[in-house]
């Protein structure tokens, strides 16, 4: 999702008023608060490929002044490292021009794809200004062309973005250039996937790394059993060899034994 600012006042251009919130002190803070999120397992996207069950770090900060607030989600991946711009909301709200404004303004940009964080994060983002200003207005914006450079992914987006309560004009008939807007607040939707992406409390989440404990100890006792079975098995079969080759041992003495004495 892609911004460009509002003035914040009737001087003042959209372009300033992007270069006062890139200059803002707000714009450099990192999370204070964590949550579990439970990605769920999906069927393979012909897109996207495999969507395995996976959980990922939710962050959040927020900050209040008499004359703006901000809430910045961000998405932290186990063992990966993004860019800085990649897996991060932030919501704008200024109290002065009443209006909010939903970001980065390089645009909304996920990973891993096509799991429902999109929509979980502008959700997330949504019902925070709704408890703040609901009455107030939504800054519009462009949607850029290159992030969406096909059909499938074009629709994908407006779909997206239609689902959380947004309008998607096109300004040419190729629909390439195209923007998007909302009259206010309260009439966007602060709804998502639930079965696609999850909140994991802290007791769920306790109770679900004692869960995989216990299967673990379970699998190590089965695994253990089987060793010893195995080990028995092994020394089974080295007393049967050992028995076989005495057997063959004696039966070919034997059989030397006969033909000797029947020969003299």
């Amino acid at each position: 999702m892609n911004t460009t600012p509002a003035p914040a006042t009737g001087e003042a251009t959209a372009d300033q008023q992007t270069e006062a919130t890139k200059a803002h002190p707000w714009s450099e803070l990192g999370a204070e608060h964590f949550r579990l999120l439970r990605l769920a397992a999906l069927p393979i996207d012909r897109h996207t490929g495999a969507r395995p069950l996976r959980f990922v770090q939710l962050g959040r900060v927020e900050r209040h002044s008499p004359q703006l607030s901000m809430l910045r989600l961000t998405i932290t991946l186990p063992d990966q490292t993004v860019r800085k711009h990649i897996n991060a909301l932030e919501v704008w709200i200024d109290h002065r021009s009443r209006e909010v404004r939903f970001g980065p303004d390089k645009g909304l940009h996920l990973e891993p794809t096509n799991r429902g964080l999109g929509r979980f994060l502008l959700a997330q983002g949504i019902a925070w200004a709704k408890q703040h200003c609901a009455h107030y207005l939504v800054e519009g914006g462009a949607l850029h062309v290159k992030d969406a450079p096909t059909d499938d992914a074009r629709a994908r987006r407006d779909h997206f973005l239609q689902t959380q309560g947004f309008t998607i004009e096109y300004q040419d008939p190729l629909q390439l250039k195209a923007s998007y807007s909302a009259a206010r607040v309260s009439v966007l939707h602060s709804d998502w996937h639930n079965e696609k992406v999850q909140l994991v409390e802290t007791l769920e989440a306790a109770a679900m790394l004692q869960r995989a404990d216990q299967a673990l100890n379970e699998q190590e006792n089965r695994l253990r059993k089987l060793e010893e079975r195995t080990a028995q098995y092994k020394r089974e079969d080295g007393s049967l060899r050992f028995t076989i080759a005495c057997l063959v041992t004696f039966s070919v003495f034997q059989a030397g034994l006969l033909i000797w004495i029947a020969t003299h």
